[in-house]
């Protein structure tokens, strides 16, 4: 039997009905009898019922099931095909797995689609990991989610920023691999492989929220499911942050027009105007400020200028003092390719005012 953290039996519950859950063997069952396989003591809290968001989470849950069931033990340790990578890629993490590489394996190739292929130059290298610095507005620390964490790389942020910290992501060997880093760090965080649309955890569980680059990818049923997810499990006057794609912004516009203006499919970005932005937001966290994140791109972060390109350096300098500028001059961060959006579920849980934009 896999020996599991008790903090997983206390604060998971079934993502189908909210039901506490029970350890049995390598599962936690709910009273109904469903089950969630635990794989190296990572509960994999996906529903087999509906459709994914993308394909490797599937994957994620079928071969969790099967380890967890003694039915094989394939892919271990670093399940490569539960990752959202190309098969060359995962060629090369596992190379770097045998050579016994102290750098992560699975971070080593998936940082190259760290916000937008920022950091493709990164692949394979031994550089400390891109921990970014966290830019999220609290008080004071508190109870944290980072919905979509992949490698972990905000959910360490915010952890070193003192919050406790939770990560969920589909992908089972992004989140062991989370996991990994974060111990190799020494850093405390729990991390849960789970779906953004039926998050695990009781309603009113976290204080803050956080997305980065991964709501933009959902269709936007998923993505008003997502929302709505968040909100259930914030407290009342607790502080969501999600990153979006801005469909007014220059690169956004240039990749809208070499897809021909066609409807996005699969893991494609979804590119959203400010209005719509507005509405959702308010609808399933009711609060809707949106401000400026990156300007020619989606994701390049300023703490990772010296990890940079000579270009891309330039191209970052550009964007900081364009968001700068729209501190000043807010009509600026409408043409902002990475936004910031802002509730207060406040707003929502206790009828309070919905801040402007």
């Amino acid at each position: 039997m896999t020996k599991l953290d008790p903090w997983y039996v206390e604060n998971i519950v079934c993502p189908v009905d909210r039901s506490s859950l029970r350890l049995d063997g390598d599962f936690l069952v709910s009273p109904k009898g469903r089950r969630y396989p635990i794989v190296e003591g990572m509960p994999v809290m996906l529903r087999a019922d509906v459709k994914e968001t993308i394909g490797v989470a599937r994957t994620s849950l079928d071969l969790a099931m099967a380890i967890a069931e003694g039915r094989t033990s394939d892919d271990a340790p670093l399940y490569l095909k539960t990752l959202g990578i190309t098969d060359e890629e995962r060629a090369v993490a596992g190379n770097l797995h045998r050579m016994g590489e102290v750098y992560d394996p699975v971070v080593a190739v998936m940082v190259g689609a760290t916000s937008g292929y920022a950091y493709k130059h990164l692949i394979g290298s031994s550089a400390p990991y891109p921990i970014p610095a966290f830019r999220f507005p609290t008080p004071q620390p508190g109870r944290l989610i980072d919905v979509g964490c992949n490698w972990g790389r905000w959910t360490i942020a915010a952890a070193r920023d003192g919050h406790t910290a939770v990560g969920i992501d589909p992908q089972l060997g992004a989140v062991l691999a989370a996991r990994r880093v974060a111990a190799q760090l020494g850093v405390p965080a729990h991390f849960v492989v789970g779906d953004a649309r039926y998050l695990p955890f009781r309603d009113n569980t976290f204080d803050y929220a956080w997305s980065y680059s991964v709501l933009q990818h959902f269709a936007r049923v998923d993505a008003r499911s997502s929302l709505a997810e968040i909100g259930r499990v914030m407290r009342a006057g607790g502080l969501t942050r999600i990153q979006m794609a801005n469909g007014l912004g220059v690169r956004s516009l240039y990749h809208m027009a070499r897809r021909g203006f066609r409807e996005p499919s699969g893991f494609d970005v979804r590119y959203w105007s400010p209005r719509e932005l507005k509405s959702i937001f308010t609808e399933c966290l009711g609060g809707r400020r949106l401000i400026a994140d990156y300007f020619f791109g989606l994701g390049l972060q300023w703490s990772d200028f010296k990890r940079m390109t000579f270009v891309t350096k330039s191209v970052l300098l550009t964007s900081e003092i364009l968001r700068r500028s729209s501190e000043i001059l807010p009509p600026i961060r409408w043409f902002a390719d990475s936004l910031f959006c802002t509730s207060t579920t406040a707003d929502l849980k206790l009828g309070w005012p919905s801040s402007g934009m």
